[in-house]
């Protein structure tokens, strides 16, 4: 069972899912066991570095993919260790967390290519500008058929799926599709758990949807990734077209953020250090694009003066 699949089972939004041994709580304090919560998308890096981590020093860690405001929520009351987040905090959440005395690091741990994505049978649709993503996803839109989006493209309807309201993924779209985050028709089916995504589109000839790459890597046997044009040609998503920032604009940095009265314990400080010392193995694991050798560098440097 592939780590996709493993993620989809049980209660996807809510739950904690155990993914390295067996028997710890969330609470994420003692015990020697690790608690984080957040973004479905980074959920399976945080869950193939676990299971690693796991087989070389027998912790454990709960991972929760509630979605990256989810995750925020219970890491600024102090509940867990780690919040995984496909976005950076932002502002109001910040804030939060200095209420509650929760202070914390924010380590970059791989880069995504956000990736649109249509039936396997779309056969007319190969590439979509900017423009052509905000007219059909901006508030408003009305937009309900394919012949809507370019005049050449047949009278089939549209079906949108996408990234729940609690989910980075939704912030970051939003933003740089339709300029401000949070703004986004609402008519379409949104959900934080990307396999409802997934489903949704393999299920209709017209569906078009958003998620992080892994999940199209996952499922592109009947998925189709779309090339997007951000004003300087069609660029499809990859590792290297994202690593690059070719793939604009929907490439982005992924995230964990580690409270700091966390790294003071030993397990969860060797955890950090272990998922960047194979960060590159973590991420070709979980399907993304790892770390340039920069964003590599500044990590490390980022953890070492926080446990220092």
């Amino acid at each position: 069972m592939t780590l996709r699949r493993l993620l989809a089972v049980g209660a996807i939004a809510a739950a904690a899912l155990i993914v390295a041994g067996c028997g710890g709580d969330d609470s994420g304090a003692g015990g020697g066991t690790i608690a984080a919560d957040g973004s479905s998308t980074v959920g399976p890096y945080v869950t193939a570095a676990a299971e690693g981590f796991r087989d070389e020093g027998g912790v454990d860690v709960t991972v929760g993919i509630s979605g990256t405001g989810g995750g925020f929520e219970r890491f600024c009351r102090g509940e867990t260790d780690l919040s995984n987040a496909s976005r950076p905090i932002k502002d109001e959440e910040a804030e939060i967390c200095d209420s509650n005395g929760v202070e914390y690091v924010e380590l970059q741990v791989a880069n995504d290519a956000l990736t649109i994505v249509v039936n396997s049978e779309n056969d007319w649709a190969t590439c979509l500008t900017v423009d052509e993503l905000n007219a059909i996803w901006k508030p408003g839109s009305k937009v309900s058929n394919w012949n809507q989006v370019r005049t050449e493209f047949p009278n089939e309807p549209l079906k949108l799926f996408g990234a729940g309201t609690d989910s980075g993924t939704f912030d970051y779209f939003t933003d740089v599709i339709n300029g401000e985050e949070g703004a986004s028709r609402t008519d379409y089916s949104a959900s934080e758990d990307d396999n409802v995504t997934v489903q949704g589109v393999g299920g209709s000839k017209g569906g078009l949807g958003y998620f992080g790459f892994s999940y199209f890597e996952e499922n592109q046997g009947s998925l189709k990734a779309l090339e997007i044009d951000g004003g300087s040609g069609c660029v499809a998503p990859s590792v290297e077209s994202a690593q690059a920032g070719d793939y604009e604009p929907l490439s982005r940095p992924l995230f964990v953020y580690v409270k700091t009265e966390s790294l003071g314990r030993n397990e969860v400080a060797d955890f950090l250090t272990y998922m960047l010392d194979n960060e590159t193995t973590i991420a070709e694991q979980a399907q993304f694009v790892p770390l340039n050798e920069d964003q590599l560098a500044e990590a490390e440097q980022k953890l070492e003066d926080a446990i220092a």
